[in-house]
């Protein structure tokens, strides 16, 4: 499966402007080795503004940068409930010496007074 490159609001702004400067698409395409198409979204997203710094681009990405951290936590959190909760039943199995009652708890051994 082919890796999908990343590229800066910078590269992609340059690459429009060369475009709007009177580059031809294949040209740019051939350059850079980019799809023509991926450069005419890059054309039409800078003539809508969105390739500026600080313009929809960037707001999505600090969106999706907080919900991948609230994310990260989240997923951090349950890890520590889930150890949590494995060494309580670890310590529960290992508890098992004797019957044991939920109201009286373990059976109490018998005193040195009882045995005589």
């Amino acid at each position: 499966m082919a890796k999908h490159r990343v590229h800066s609001i910078e590269f992609k702004r340059q690459v429009a402007q060369a475009f709007l400067s009177g580059e031809t698409y294949y040209a740019l395409a051939r350059r850079h080795n980019l799809d023509r198409n991926l450069i005419r979204t890059w054309v039409r997203r800078l003539e809508a503004g969105e390739l500026e710094d600080g313009g929809p681009l960037d707001s999505k990405a600090n969106d999706q940068d907080a919900r991948i951290a609230a994310l990260e936590r989240l997923a951090g959190r349950q890890a520590l409930e889930i150890e949590f909760l494995k060494g309580v039943l670890r310590s529960a199995h290992q508890k098992k010496d004797g019957p044991i009652s939920v109201i009286a708890g373990p059976k109490a051994s018998p005193s040195p007074k009882d045995a005589g």
